[in-house]
């Protein structure tokens, strides 16, 4: 016997219907992350130069693989104990580098101050290697500040610099161990590239907060204290009445205690 199927083909049943659903919606999912990676690929920094034919480029990442990269990763990605250095810009990497607080000697609240690890021409070679990662901060040059307003540059540092660093740039305690360090050893470049940079505890001053102009003007102001005379006698660090009612204490106070036990005893 010759079985005759139905004209009308058959309905399809809810469970296939929500299969279909359920596969169409894969579907356009693995199609939308294709091209959400497709986008990334393209437009995100690699995180990489080495397709960069500049030979200064090379030497640079040879140095940053040999001193760098065990905290900042091979590609300067960052890790767990360093952040990424994509994007940073070439000033970052001169500022830190080129005052020793990179590489670090030990890991604590705040990088201190030593003697550069690298010579200039290496800083340069790391610099120039960041700088191709990402763009960021290059590294001021012409800092013409000599012309500028040096009151003007003092009321702009106490408004935006003296609550860390003091009124005349000796520097000061933060929190949980952290400080703002002594202006007095800082050159006029390491200066302007911690405002556009903002190291460690700092914040980034860009070009709409503080002017070019304006910058070069803080710079004055610092030069300017650093090597003014002082003429009421000893500075006792520029930090302040604190040193000088220690001193009056201390010294003061104190000569005049002897000064009275030895005349209680002669009587």
């Amino acid at each position: 016997m010759v079985s005759v199927s139905s004209p009308d083909a058959p309905e399809p049943t809810p469970r296939r219907r929500i299969r279909k659903r359920r596969i169409a919606s894969l579907g356009i999912l693995v199609a939308a992350l294709g091209t959400i990676g497709t986008l990334y690929a393209g437009l995100a920094p690699s995180g990489s130069a080495a397709s960069n034919s500049d030979p200064s480029i090379a030497r640079g990442r040879q140095l940053f693989l040999q001193g760098c990269a065990s905290c900042h990763g091979l590609n300067a990605q960052g890790g767990v104990r360093a952040p990424s250095l994509i994007g940073v810009g070439a000033a970052a990497v001169d500022f830190r580098v080129g005052t020793g607080r990179m590489p670090l000697q030990q890991h604590g609240p705040e990088a201190p101050r030593k003697r550069p690890v690298y010579n200039n021409a290496q800083i340069q070679l790391l610099a120039g290697y960041v700088a191709s990662l990402g763009a960021g901060p290059a590294i001021p040059t012409n800092l013409n500040y000599q012309s500028a307003d040096v009151a003007f540059g003092g009321s702009l540092f106490r408004t935006n610099c003296a609550q860390c660093h003091n009124f005349a740039g000796s520097g000061g305690a933060l929190t949980y161990g952290k400080y703002a360090p002594s202006l007095s050893e800082a050159t006029p470049k390491q200066i302007y590239e911690a405002m556009i940079t903002g190291p460690e505890n700092m914040p980034v001053f860009g070009d709409k907060e503080i002017t070019p102009a304006q910058k070069l003007a803080i710079i004055s102001y610092i030069r300017t204290i650093k090597t003014e005379p002082n003429p009421g006698g000893a500075g006792l660090g520029r930090v302040g009445p604190v040193t000088e009612t220690a001193v009056a204490w201390l010294v003061g106070i104190g000569a005049l205690v002897i000064v009275t036990m030895w005349i209680g005893s002669r009587a």
